[in-house]
């Protein structure tokens, strides 16, 4: 591994997973300081020489994600201007990622905003993870790597050892990423159809596509927020005759009061990631964190020793 040429830098947004990222890469967790000014101003200052080097800069955008938005930016900037060889973005979660479509009149299309801020600060190169859709991936004019939860989740699950297992799609949008959960774990699919009438982040399940009845539902998607798409699918497959709920999702966005959602609802277990860690309340014990770093480690380390990252899609890294 060509590590003495490479540094990996954490913003205020991401620096649990720097850490392991950095654990996994055997490498320390390079230099940066991040400043709040008291009228809401962000100060990003490298503390180390980056000329000549290729960089990668950690940061989720997520609460609170215009300030983490802002603080990546800078951080790139400040790379660029220290004349740093490359600047790849590692952005485990794209807050604005949802914001893909122009879908009402006068309305942004903010997924491209961003993706033309990260290109003109010097974004070289950006890697990801479960964008809300695959077709982001055409705003950028630099290569985007959109690395996949599936495999680690799918994993953890198989240690629970359910039986007769189904897994669950909230609805038909997510349906064809669900497929292939199925697949990587043999197992059947099911569909929930729910309607969303308004953006006020609630909808209402309608029914479940698929047997279900006497199985392990096995329910995921690419992201929650209040959990309340999650709780209701858990309900109607309860009522429908499964026999137990196991949740998954990317990126566990948990909006203040949903804990407790959580904490009553039908669902035994939700797993999630750390692509999120700027939480605004304490997990319940339902919850799980499954670690993504080493895909990132990984994703990293083939980048910089420019090897192919397409085995990142398709199956966990081998190295432990």
């Amino acid at each position: 591994m060509a590590s003495e040429k490479m540094l990996v830098f954490g913003g205020s947004g991401s620096p649990k997973l720097t850490e392991k990222i950095c654990r996994y890469l055997k490498i320390p967790h390079a230099k940066s300081e991040t400043l709040r000014f008291s009228e809401g101003n962000l100060f990003v200052r490298i503390q180390e020489n980056v000329r000549g080097r290729h960089v990668y800069f950690v940061q989720s955008t997520a609460y609170p994600a215009n300030d983490n938005f802002m603080e990546l930016l800078f951080g790139v900037d400040a790379l660029k201007r220290a004349s740093a060889a490359s600047v790849t973005v590692v952005m485990p979660y794209f807050s604005y990622a949802k914001g893909d479509k122009k879908d009402e009149p006068r309305v942004s299309i903010r997924a491209r905003v961003c993706a033309d801020a990260m290109e003109v600060a010097g974004a070289d190169r950006v890697i990801t993870m479960d964008l809300h859709a695959p077709q982001i991936q055409g705003f950028f004019r630099v290569p985007v790597d959109d690395l996949y939860a599936m495999p680690v989740l799918c994993d953890a699950v198989r240690k629970m050892k359910l039986r007769d297992l189904v897994v669950v799609s909230p609805d038909t949008g997510f349906a064809k990423k669900a497929r292939n959960y199925a697949n990587y774990l043999g197992a059947p699919l099911a569909i929930g159809d729910k309607e969303r009438v308004a953006h006020d982040e609630k909808a209402e399940v309608l029914e479940i596509i698929g047997d279900v009845k006497g199985k392990s539902a096995f329910v995921v998607d690419d992201f929650t927020i209040s959990g309340g798409t999650l709780i209701e699918v858990a309900r109607a497959l309860l009522q429908r005759g499964a026999k137990d709920v196991i949740a998954a999702v990317t990126h566990g966005l948990f909006s203040p009061g949903s804990m407790k959602k959580i904490e009553a609802s039908p669902i035994r277990k939700m797993l999630i990631t750390d692509t999120v860690e700027t939480q605004p309340e304490p997990f319940t014990d339902k919850v799980e964190i499954v670690s993504v770093a080493p895909l990132f480690g990984e994703a990293i380390r083939r980048i910089h020793d420019r090897e192919s990252i397409s085995v990142l899609f398709t199956k966990k890294p081998s190295r432990t």
